[in-house]
């Protein structure tokens, strides 16, 4: 028994130190006092705290927002919290053109948070396709505009300085996991990931390094829009995740940008979720590939007893439906 125990050991140590040399991209910190963060979507929620605490420490901080009055409301608190005058840009990150304009004149970013979002949650049969455009292309196609605007000049930055830069993009829990009512979405949110996977492979000779964050439902204005059209099993779903304050999500992802980490989970079931969908990402740290190699066939069956519940809930929604 004790030999059998200490050949166990020796394969975990073994396989940590194949880990700790085949892990890529490698360990790098992205230093963020003096550089220049630009946060879309920055004008409220997690985007707005996460612009906060960037000046907190000591960043040039941008917003874009479309809204002209509610940046100008952000900036002043931004002002008013932490000394940091940040720059408004008024832009709506579905026009191309009018993002590259605002971010040619706020001049090269270091640190680009992709952090616009909607959200319509509806059955796709009884969703219109014209709010289903409208998140792809916030969503989906906004964060390809911004990347497309500021890569160049990241890049030519990146060679003067040879400090290493971040490219953040906010998905969500659903852009791990497909929900009711949340097929347009999802759809959209798991694109993301497909988008940061490549798109560090295509930028790590740059040295510019992807983060790609996982939160999960957010006390944010745009929250409570949602709510008011939630379909009721939805509701039922999502209360099986715990939701979380736009400050401790901003909290979160700006630690996960600063460690360039690939995948940034915001809580317990984002750990859980980040373990089950791993797949092929990118991956930094050794201890946590660790934690995936070995944590992969426990998360999967965790996952198909959550998709058991989720099942079950959906049948008891329609079985009470047919009674009424």
């Amino acid at each position: 028994m004790a030999s059998f125990f200490f050949l166990f050991l020796l394969l975990l140590l073994v396989l940590l130190l194949l880990l700790a040399a085949i892990v890529r991209p490698r360990p790098v910190r992205i230093p963020l006092k003096g550089r220049h963060v630009l946060v879309s979507g920055g004008s409220s929620g997690i985007g707005f705290a996460l612009a906060r605490r960037a000046a907190a420490e000591g960043a040039r901080v941008s917003i874009l927002a479309r809204d002209p009055d509610r940046l100008r409301d952000a900036c002043d608190a931004i002002r008013r919290d932490t000394g940091v005058d940040a720059a408004a840009l008024a832009a709506d990150v579905r026009d191309p053109a009018a993002v590259a304009r605002a971010l040619e004149a706020v001049g090269p970013v270091d640190v680009l948070v992709c952090n616009q979002g909607v959200f319509v949650p509806q059955e796709l049969e009884r969703q219109s396709l014209e709010e289903v455009r409208f998140m792809v292309e916030v969503n989906l196609m906004g964060t390809f505009h911004l990347i497309k605007a500021a890569l160049p000049a990241m890049k030519q930055r990146g060679k003067e300085t040879g400090l290493p830069a971040s490219i953040a993009v906010m998905s969500s829990q659903a852009g791990q996991v497909g929900v009711y009512g949340y097929t347009a979405y999802s759809a959209t949110k798991f694109g993301l990931r497909g988008l940061a996977e490549a798109l560090q492979h295509e930028v790590i000779m740059d040295n510019i390094h992807v983060t790609l964050i996982f939160p999960p439902d957010t006390d944010t204005p745009g929250l409570a829009q949602e709510l008011k059209r939630r379909p009721e099993i939805t509701s039922v779903i999502a209360a099986s995740s715990g939701g979380m304050k736009a400050d401790d999500v901003a909290q979160k992802a700006l630690n996960g940008i600063k460690s360039a980490q690939f995948v940034v989970p915001c809580n317990f079931e984002g750990t859980m979720l980040s373990i089950a969908t791993a797949g092929l990402s990118p991956q930094r740290s050794y201890l946590m590939a660790f934690s995936e190699v070995l944590g992969a066939s426990l998360m999967r069956f965790i996952g198909l007893c959550f998709q058991w519940n989720w099942f079950s809930a959906i049948e008891k929604c329609h079985a009470n439906k047919k009674r009424k």
